[in-house]
């Protein structure tokens, strides 16, 4: 299928080595880890699973469980694994394995595919070198303390003499695991692959076109489907005409799948399937069928009025998430105050290869190949929609083309391995680009309301804060209005030490599928606490730097639980939120861009942005021009990130990189409306992205060395990008940006 073969676990360990080979699985991973349990939080807890195996000629393979969409998790997780063995790279090969809750979580999405299995991949690589010295102390009847593994050798300090991996691998094979406790681990000073930067493993194979994706899978005797899906959420299909689109070359049937009720979640949407020889037959018999649709309580859904009732919502008192001192009293002695609406339009995912699946169901059970996110979430939900087993559902994870967290949603392979059950065959579902749009899991319109009182220093001295948005709840509880575990994400988590503070949540139904999308709900609230914080420093007149770090306020590292939020687990312990960190970036991000030296004003401006989010502390500075047209374009970001331990820099700068033009994108033209219940947009030309001429000119990325835990990197660099393009605007030419996209806000002439 692809330059990595598809491996179950059973495979792993049995079919693709030679006899006597040393193979590590589950018993390397702590108990605790593997339990499909729930925290006391109410969440479940995370689970690893490391699969690693030697073979007898010294070959290494380890099992990537993580789905491969260009950020080269593929490469990183398995180069940890390497590390610690002390394994020559050259001789490491990567297996893709299948959707198999024995690996722990798959979920590429979160950036938490290194965060959560950072230590378990140390883990395995160590006991396997462990396992390997002791092996080879034991032959040469020497102390261990004496033998040590150096690149694919296990030496004898003392003597000299070495022996390959190879040649060690049965003796290992047959000795006691040891105690992850027990275990000595690799300084960073001798690291020779973690830190250093590492070309995705299968480059060669994805730039001469061999890699295989969702949308290059094929099963025998296949055929295809395009469905008409219902146009407004919740509509029905009253009648359907297939005479036209039976009569289109290519096209076997017309079969219905039934269209989905609340609450949403992974159901396939439904509606009338064309059964074809080709995508292309599928299609053009799909736009043949007439279809009468019923209305629904989404019908009247408008996305102009939606936004009018957010901006109303947050200028209401609202359900109060944190609480420090007495905001309103602040409010009522008089005191200077300023206050600002915000706005972020609908967003869609838009990854370059939009979702695809191939599925055949037989005998009770499925095989599924899918550009998936996630392939538990596949086996879940496809034996849901089925009525069978999650264990019978296997999932063949494919490359993909983009997925942004649209792919960890499968409602696409729901879809195939439905209609597979009807027409006795397998079926390749591909979505066409107006299909991807029109049907998304959106990224929720969001609306905020920030008003503060202003101390005689220019700093605020009392905040309300109030947001509203669709939940992705709502997927699972159709009438869930509020943000839960969303609101959390740079909104409550505020760090300014504020003696008086209030932050609430306000109640906004959702009328789409509302999900996950890179950053989350960081995208509006990171975009609403920096615009904000850049209006208050603009009244005091003040440095946007020496402003932000003075708000920011001495280091600490913040006790949300303590701090107006009784209750909050403060997050993760090993990733307290430390503003020593965050202030770190902020003054680095200062001294690379030169900000002492920039100057705004004549239609050019610089904008600076901090936030925190999925663990990694990211500031940026943007430079800006605006023609007279009202044009903008981007010369220079400079990105600094502190991530914690990073375990390849090229793939953790890409992300940044790419971060950047997706957060400029959302910035300037990002926006997906609705019209009587029905997405307006239907491909590029309504909803643009940016293109070359739009995108930086030139991102820098800089890293902050650190061997704090390793945080996110895929996502974190989005949020600060927007706050810092309309501060820059704001800095160029007076007008303050409040609502994105920007586009349409500039087209009035921009004078000097």
């Amino acid at each position: 299928m692809n330059a990595f073969p598809t491996l179950s676990r059973r495979t792993f360990l049995g079919y693709s080595f030679s006899t006597g080979a040393f193979l590590i699985g589950t018993r390397l991973v702590p108990g605790e880890l593997l339990a499909q349990t729930v925290g006391p939080g109410g969440g479940p807890l995370w689970q690893a699973g490391v699969y690693l195996g030697i073979d007898v000629d010294g070959s290494v393979a380890v099992l990537a469980h993580r789905s491969e969409m260009g950020t080269g998790i593929r490469t990183s997780l398995p180069m940890i694994v390497a590390e610690e063995l002390d394994a020559d790279w050259s001789r490491v090969r990567i297996v893709q394995a299948l959707g198999d809750t024995k690996y722990g979580s798959q979920n590429t999405d979160g950036s938490c595919s290194i965060k959560d299995f950072y230590e378990a991949m140390r883990i395995a690589g160590a006991s396997a070198r462990t396992m390997l010295e002791q092996a080879a102390a034991a032959e040469w009847k020497v102390p261990v303390s004496e033998v040590a593994a150096r690149q694919h050798l296990v030496v004898h300090t003392p003597s000299g003499r070495t022996l390959e991996y190879g040649r060690l691998v049965t003796a290992a094979a047959a000795l006691p695991v040891p105690d992850p406790k027990t275990l000595r681990f690799k300084a960073p000073a001798d690291y020779r692959i973690v830190g250093k930067s590492v070309g995705i493993t299968d480059l060669d194979d994805l730039v001469r076109g061999k890699g295989t994706f969702g949308i290059d899978a094929r099963m025998p005797g296949m055929v295809y489907a395009a469905i008409a899906r219902p146009p407004v959420l919740g509509s029905t299909a009253t009648s359907v005409d297939d005479a036209a689109a039976k009569a289109v070359r290519g096209v076997q049937t017309v079969v219905r799948l039934t269209e989905a009720t609340p609450p949403y979640a992974f159901k396939a949407l439904g509606g009338p399937a064309v059964i074809a020889d080709s995508t292309y037959a599928a299609l053009k018999g799909r736009g043949a069928l007439k279809v009468d649709w019923s209305d629904s309580p989404h019908s009247t859904f408008d996305s102009a009025a939606f936004r009018r009732s957010l901006l109303d919502t947050v200028h209401a008192p609202a359900k109060a998430l944190r609480t420090i001192g007495n905001v309103d009293a602040v409010f009522a002695s008089g005191a200077r105050t300023h206050d600002a609406s915000y706005y972020t339009a609908m967003l869609a995912h838009a990854p370059m290869e939009p979702p695809a699946a191939v599925a055949e169901f037989r005998d009770g059970k499925v095989v599924t190949f899918a550009a998936t996110q996630n392939p538990q979430a596949v086996q879940e939900a496809v034996a849901e929609a089925l009525g069978i087993k999650k264990e019978d559902v296997t999932c063949h994870v494919t490359l993909l083309g983009g997925g942004f967290g649209r792919k960890s949603k499968p409602d696409y392979v729901v879809e195939a391995a439905l209609l597979s059950k009807q027409v006795g065959k397998p079926v390749k579902i591909v979505w066409s680009r107006e299909d991807d749009l029109q049907f998304d899991y959106f990224h929720a319109p969001a609306a905020q309301y920030l008003k503060a009182s202003i101390g005689a220093d220019g700093l605020p001295t009392a905040m309300l804060m109030r947001t509203a948005f669709p939940p992705i709840a709502s997927l699972w509880k159709a009438e869930e209005a509020y943000g839960g575990w969303q609101a959390n994400q740079g909104w409550t988590e505020i760090p300014y030490p504020l003696a008086n503070l209030r932050v609430e949540n306000g109640p906004a139904p959702a009328h789409t599928r509302i999900g996950w999308l890179r950053s989350v709900a960081s995208i509006h609230h990171a975009y609403a606490v920096q615009g904000f914080t850049d209006e208050l420093a603009a009244l005091a007149k003040a440095d946007r730097v020496d402003y932000l770090l003075k708000l920011i306020g001495a280091p600490r590292v913040i006790d949300f639980a303590g701090e107006g939020m009784p209750g909050w687990k403060n997050g993760e312990p090993k990733h307290a939120f430390d503003t020593a960190r965050l202030r770190r970036v902020i003054e680095l991000v200062a001294e690379k861009s030169n900000w002492a030296n920039k100057k705004s004003g004549n239609r050019r401006g610089v904008g600076l942005a901090a936030h925190w989010s999925f663990l990694s502390y990211i500031a940026a500075v943007v430079e800006v021009e605006v023609s007279e047209r009202g044009e903008v374009t981007i010369p220079r970001v400079d990105l600094v990130a502190d991530a914690g331990t990073i375990i390849n820099p090229d793939r953790v700068i890409a992300q940044f990189e790419g971060a950047a033009v997706f957060g400029t994108s959302i910035a300037l033209m990002g926006e997906m409306t609705a019209a009587n219940g029905r997405i307006q947009q239907s491909n590029f030309n309504g909803y643009q992205v940016a293109r070359m001429n739009q995108a930086p000119r030139e991102t820098h990325v800089h890293l902050v060395p650190s061997t704090a835990p390793p945080a996110g990197v895929g996502e974190p660099g989005v949020p600060v990008i927007a706050p810092a393009i309309c501060n820059a605007v704001f800095a160029a030419t007076g007008r303050r940006i409040r609502e994105l996209p920007i586009a349409a806000q500039l087209q009035a002439p921009v004078k000097a």
